[in-house]
C-alpha cells in the first residue's frame, strides 16, 4: 500500500504484527508486502479482499444459523456474516491474543451477543468435541510464514467434519499453490459429496465442501447471488461465475 503509514505494531512468539493506513484503506499485516485484512475507512463493512468475497458463496448453499469461523484476523468475514445473516451465532476462534485486540480496536469487530471470540490454538479447538455443531466453518490459517498447512492434514479435515451438522458446508481459504495437494481433494472426498472451488486473481484457491449435494439450477443460483449482492455491497455474481466443481 503506497504513501501508507504505521499506525499500530507489535510482535509477539509467532511474528510481527502490523496495521497500516494511507488514508483510504487500513490493512493488518504479518510480514513485509503482506495483507492479512484490509477494510475501507469510508465502507468498514464491505469486504475488500476478493478471496474473503469469494468465501460469501458458502451462504448460497446454506442459511447458517451457526457458524465458526478459524483465524480471526481483522474480523472483516465476522463482520459481513453478522451484517447479512440475521441471527446468526458465530464462533471466531484465534490463538494470538495481540490479533483479537487489533481486529477490536483498528478494524471495528463488533462486541455483539451473537459473536463469541476465543482465545485458542485452532487446531485444538476443533479437535474437541463442541456443546453445538454448525452449518458453516471457515478456515482461513495464516501466519507470517504463510498458509498453515496443518489444514490439508487428513485429521484436520476429519475433526472438521466432526463439528458440521448433516447438511453443513466447510469452507477452506488456501494458497493457489495447494492446487499440487492433491491429496487434500483425496481426504475431502472421505468427508463430503459435494466439492466446488474458486481461484482468485490474488492467488487464493477457496474450497466449499458440502456433506450433501446441493441440487439448485444455475439459474436458481444466479438469482440468489444478485440478491446477496445488493446487501454485501459487491457483485457477488463474480465469484458464482468462477465457481466449478473439483
Amino acid at each position: 500500500m503506497q504513501n501508507s503509514q504505521v499506525i499500530y505494531f507489535c510482535q509477539d512468539e509467532l511474528g510481527k504484527m502490523t496495521v497500516h493506513e494511507d488514508g483510504q484503506y487500513r490493512l493488518l499485516s504479518f510480514a513485509q508486502g503482506d495483507e492479512q485484512s484490509r477494510i475501507s475507512l469510508a465502507k468498514p463493512n464491505v469486504l475488500q479482499h476478493e478471496y474473503t468475497q469469494a468465501m460469501m458463496l458458502s451462504l448460497l448453499f446454506c442459511k447458517p444459523k451457526r457458524a465458526t469461523v478459524l483465524g480471526l484476523g481483522g474480523g472483516c468475514l465476522l463482520r459481513a456474516l453478522l451484517d447479512t445473516v440475521p441471527g446468526i451465532k458465530l464462533n471466531a476462534v484465534e490463538l494470538r491474543p495481540k490479533v483479537i485486540e487489533i481486529a477490536e480496536k483498528y478494524f471495528h469487530l463488533p462486541r455483539s451477543k451473537r459473536l463469541q471470540v476465543i482465545e485458542q490454538d485452532a487446531k485444538k479447538y476443533i479437535a474437541q468435541k463442541q456443546d453445538k455443531k454448525v452449518d458453516l466453518l471457515f478456515t482461513d490459517l495464516y501466519l507470517e510464514q504463510g498458509m498453515d498447512k496443518s489444514v490439508i492434514a487428513s485429521k484436520f479435515i476429519e475433526n472438521c467434519d466432526a463439528q458440521l451438522k448433516s447438511e453443513g458446508w466447510l469452507v477452506i481459504n488456501c494458497w493457489e499453490e495447494e492446487h499440487n495437494y492433491t491429496n487434500l481433494i483425496e481426504v475431502l472426498r472421505e468427508y463430503f459429496v459435494d466439492i466446488r472451488s474458486v481461484n482468485t486473481s490474488s492467488g487464493n484457491w477457496v474450497i466449499f465442501a458440502g456433506k450433501r449435494i446441493d441440487y439448485q439450477t444455475a439459474k436458481a443460483l444466479k438469482q440468489e447471488a444478485t440478491k446477496l449482492s445488493s446487501q454485501l455491497d459487491f457483485q457477488l455474481t463474480k465469484w458464482l461465475n468462477r465457481l466449478a466443481q473439483v
